[in-house]
């Protein structure tokens, strides 16, 4: 762990495991509250001298990890690959848009400005600067383990906040490479803090209810963005989450089946599914099934499962065994309520890949809203094919949920693809794109799915304050 920019062990360790093959990784430390409470202490102090820092010097610290990033590609990537499953390529893309989010944020930390606001009196001016919020606690994601860190630490950094990252607990290696990477950039001790647990109650109770700590950033799932937000809102911090999704991905009567077909597969199974903006719910017109779905099945059923660090590899291990058993039940539930399965549908265990969580890419016909597919966040590599008749109808459908956070349209009508995004109830929606995702644009959902946003110049607010000045003159 990074206390107060010294790397120190905890009296216990614990794993972390290949979910490709079981394998023990590495054992790290296994942090507590005592920890936590440290490191709180530790950006707490710091605060005073990184806030006084000019912009210009702070973007020279972000950028030099930017290239850092870059020039540790290779090693983050494999590292993420071991620990979280994904395809090597895919890890690589992952360092990659990670680095994006700390030249932005460099280049954004110069533009943080105040204004002078007109008063009513002659003898009066305003004044409202921005500054920073404080000490941050941020956890993340093991699904996005790089980027995930990036997103929120960048700018934070930026605005001049200190910060205590938590990772998840089955993705800690990235995190030490990357707070190592933050150190070779000149970040000073205690200004970003590291604390490891296998188990997060302890530490997160500390970092939701600490006074000294005055904003939580979370990535993870809607029930436990919802208890963290609610402690920390108990304790009047400032909150951002980005939590679960149930994207609905909408083929329109006008679009080109193959074509959507093709962007579907690419973004269904993407990090094995595991992914928050990932498709759950595919709307089909039925005038479109038969060819979406014969296009889909082809390529599906090309896709190659194994360890992320083989040649070939497109589909990697889930991560745990709850999450097989979360497929095998969702696959279950709609076969016995009559939806076909086009192809998989079982766990894979040929080959060794019964040593790892790995299930079969899958595609489901003829899902029905009774289905828990239908309902249920999926996170995993099935893709659920749900006919409809009209347009009205397909919005409706894909409305009917309480996450919102990412939807995707296929049109090749300029009028419908407007009349769609306006409808849909989501805060990122793909038009004939399957990556509507940037450091540069606003990432963030409605309703369970979240609060706040990250990236782009919304993402850089989150960790201002606004003060007023008023000066009788």
């Amino acid at each position: 762990m990074l206390i107060d920019g010294a790397w120190e062990k905890a009296d216990q360790q614990f794993d972390v495991i290949n979910p490709a093959d079981g394998s023990v990784l590495e054992a790290v430390p296994d942090g507590g509250a005592d920890h936590a409470v440290r490191a709180v202490e530790a950006a707490h102090a710091a605060f005073p001298a990184w806030a006084e820092t000019t912009a210009y010097e702070r973007a020279a610290i972000l950028m030099k990890a930017h290239a850092l990033m870059l020039e540790r590609r290779d090693e983050l990537a494999r590292t993420m690959t071991l620990e979280q499953g994904k395809p090597l390529r895919a890890a690589t893309t992952e360092v990659r848009y990670g680095a994006d989010f700390l030249s932005w944020f460099a280049e954004e930390a110069k533009r943080i400005e105040g204004r002078t606001i007109p008063s009513a009196r002659r003898d009066q001016r305003f004044l409202a600067v921005r500054q920073p919020v404080g000490v941050v606690a941020a956890i993340t994601p093991w699904n996005y383990p790089v980027s995930m860190i990036t997103r929120k630490l960048a700018p934070a950094l930026a605005a001049g906040c200190t910060a205590v990252l938590k990772p998840a607990e089955a993705t800690p290696l990235t995190a030490i490479a990357m707070m190592r990477l933050f150190e070779d950039a000149g970040v000073p001790k205690g200004v970003v803090n590291l604390v490891t647990c296998s188990d997060p109650v302890p530490v997160g109770k500390v970092l939701t209810t600490h006074s000294k700590v005055r904003k939580v950033t979370f990535t993870g799932s809607t029930a436990v963005g919802k208890m963290l937000a609610g402690k920390a809102a108990a304790n009047m911090k400032r909150v951002s989450c980005e939590l679960g999704g149930h994207a609905p991905f909408l083929v329109l009567e006008d679009a080109d089946p193959v074509h959507a077909a093709k962007g579907a597969q690419l973004l269904k199974f993407l990090n094995t599914g595991q992914a928050c903006i990932s498709p759950n719910r595919i709307f089909v017109h039925r005038s479109k099934v038969e060819p979406f779905v014969a296009t889909l099945t082809e390529r599906v059923g090309r896709m190659k499962a194994g360890s992320g660090l083989e040649e070939g590899v497109s589909i990697g291990p889930l991560v745990n065994q709850a999450a097989l058993d979360k497929m095998s039940r969702q696959v279950d539930d709609a076969r016995s309520l009559g939806a076909g399965v086009a192809c998989g549908g079982d766990r894979l265990t040929d080959g060794g890949l019964d040593r790892g969580f790995f299930f079969a890419p899958t595609v489901l016909t003829d899902v029905t809203p009774d289905m828990l597919i239908y309902r249920e966040e999926t996170f995993g590599p099935i893709a659920a094919i749900v006919p409809f008749e009209g347009e009205q109808e397909a919005i409706a459908m894909a409305n009917d949920t309480n996450y919102g956070l990412a939807a995707y349209i296929y049109t090749r009508d300029i009028a419908r693809a407007f009349r769609t995004f306006e409808a849909l109830e989501f805060g990122i929606i793909g038009i004939n794109d399957i990556n509507p995702t940037s450091a540069a644009a606003p990432f963030g959902g409605m309703k369970d799915s979240g609060l706040g946003r990250e990236g782009a110049h919304e993402g850089l607010d989150e960790y201002l304050e606004t003060k007023l000045g008023g000066f009788a003159i």
